[in-house]
């Protein structure tokens, strides 16, 4: 069940990015926040960028989206569009969480020990808190990528596919799932590494994301692409947790399909309006939303959320100092 998964060398590497951001502290600024910016518009041009945007980068958890499209096409089914929100998660263990995840797993007899994802904590402060002060510690259902490996797992029974060894790349769960990606991005996959979780990472470009959340959220009705866009935005406590950046920015700006990934990554959609995808060159998940603010105003969104966010405070003697804010 847990067969490691090779990694693949990286013919061709991301160039590296502009300056997007900086951290200013008492008026100085202290620090340079360096990474990579697309913009789309609806028709799927692009109108802004930054850095580079055609070179490869993983996408990380935003790949997970296209993800779960791979395994609805691959037959997997679920009544419930807050469970499909759940396989697309980067989820934070927050209670209902864990519970979704257990149950999805029981109604196929299961249990954490079928999921090749790593023992982990939950990624929320006080979830994770709250387990190790009833005496409990790491697990797979607790790791954030369970909701994704539940589902793998799920699609091998359904679609007649051994689970053993379902993160290997040539497992024909993850084959399905790399031509989904290559499709909906609409550029072939440049590497393949492991992500942490040990699924595979497949490489495409800044503005094969972006153009990946444009399709989706302007879908037709009861495409998987759709369904699984209409899930995560149903839902987006779900997708990430009560205090995640993506959930808070679902819920806050509607309409809106977003997932943040590692190393400063981010991607949102919105019908009609257009895409945007980040990353940050130094992995900072502090640079990564007044980047993104800054990416959406150009497609004139506006909303208390995005002001929430344009700035985030730096702290000095537990009192605002400063700001990370954007420079593009």
């Amino acid at each position: 069940m847990r067969t490691p998964v090779p990694f693949h060398p990286v013919g061709m590497t991301y160039a590296g990015g502009a300056l997007l951001a900086e951290v200013v502290r008492s008026g100085f600024v202290e620090g340079l926040h360096h990474g990579s910016v697309v913009v789309l518009d609806a028709s799927g041009e692009v109108v802004a960028a930054a850095g580079d945007v055609v070179g490869p980068i993983f996408p990380r958890s935003a790949s997970k989206p296209m993800q779960t499209i791979g395994m609805l096409r691959a037959g997997l089914r679920l009544t419930e569009p807050a469970d499909l929100a759940l396989v697309s998660a980067s989820h934070a263990g927050e209670d209902f969480h864990l519970a979704r995840v257990t149950a999805l797993l029981a109604a196929a007899g299961l249990d954490g020990s079928a999921l090749a994802c790593p023992p982990d904590l939950p990624l929320d402060e006080t979830a994770r808190n709250a387990v190790l002060a009833a005496g409990g510690g790491p697990d797979r259902i607790g790791m954030n990528c369970s909701g994704k490996h539940t589902g793998m797992v799920l699609t091998c029974l359904a679609a007649d596919w051994p689970t053993e060894g379902y993160p290997h790349p040539e497992h024909p769960l993850q084959q399905r799932i790399r031509a989904t990606v290559e499709e909906i991005t609409g550029e072939p996959v440049a590497a393949a590494g492991v992500d942490g979780c040990g699924a595979p990472v497949l490489a495409v470009s800044l503005t094969g994301l972006a153009r990946a959340f444009l399709r989706l959220v302007q879908a037709e009705p009861g495409t998987p692409e759709r369904t699984v866009a209409d899930a995560m935005r149903a839902h987006p406590e779900v997708v990430g947790g009560t205090r995640a950046e993506d959930s808070r920015l679902m819920r806050g700006l509607p309409g809106t399909l977003a997932k943040i990934g590692a190393e400063g990554i981010i991607a949102a959609g919105l019908p009609g309006v257009g895409s945007v995808a980040v990353k940050i060159d130094d992995g900072a998940t502090r640079a990564r939303m007044p980047v993104l603010v800054s990416a959406l105003r150009r497609l004139g969104q506006d909303a208390p959320i995005l002001h929430e966010y344009a700035e985030l405070p730096l702290l000095g003697g537990g009192v605002p100092v400063g700001a990370i804010r954007p420079t593009w």
